[in-house]
């Protein structure tokens, strides 16, 4: 049986610091003045994107000086597989949408699919309108074509990266700098 925090001190050891905490704070402070000026009159209900969008969704969501109800969910296109599938859901949204706009708040936009998928079900549940935020963009040319995202705080490069609600391998989503494991 192997030690699992040997095996976390591996993946640190084995990655690099690419964004400063400090950095991620100050993305944070200019996403929560962008998101403020949009939606302080729109008393929305935010959705936080489990298991990534905790950290950073609580990190954002504390800047917000308006009123909004706070909810999450947790769905998946993988299953366990590599490629994606039809979206299931693990928790639905924990409250209701129907006449409502919606902030999502995700960890990362990274090939998008399953975001492009959570955003059309807000849609169909009856969201009047569904904002999109997450705090990483990886940058790449895998995006859906006509998906976008609302609110981005940083570009981080197409490596794999973790950190600030982010894992490797289960570990270090409580880190508060983002790190990318080493390529070699």
């Amino acid at each position: 049986m192997s030690n699992p925090d040997n095996k976390a001190q591996q993946i640190l050891a084995n990655s690099e610091e690419i964004i400063s905490a400090q950095a991620v704070n100050d993305a944070l402070d200019q996403m929560a003045v962008v998101i403020e000026k949009d939606l302080h009159d729109a008393d929305p209900v935010v959705l936080v994107v489990m298991n990534g969008a905790l950290i950073p969704g609580g990190l954002l969501l504390s800047r917000l000086n308006f009123p909004f109800r706070i909810g999450y969910l947790h769905a998946t296109r993988y299953r366990g597989e590599t490629t994606g599938g039809e979206l299931q859901w693990v928790a639905p949204p924990s409250i209701p949408v129907a006449g409502r706009p919606v902030l999502l708040v995700d960890d990362i936009f990274d090939e998008g699919n399953t975001l492009e998928a959570i955003t059309h079900a807000l849609t169909d549940m009856g969201a009047t309108k569904v904002y999109t935020a997450t705090l990483f963009n990886k940058v790449h040319t895998r995006k859906p074509k006509n998906f976008k995202v609302d609110y981005i705080g940083l570009d981080v490069p197409d490596r794999y990266v973790f950190g600030c609600g982010m894992d490797c391998h289960e570990y270090w989503r409580n880190l508060s700098s983002i790190w990318a494991l080493n390529e070699s």
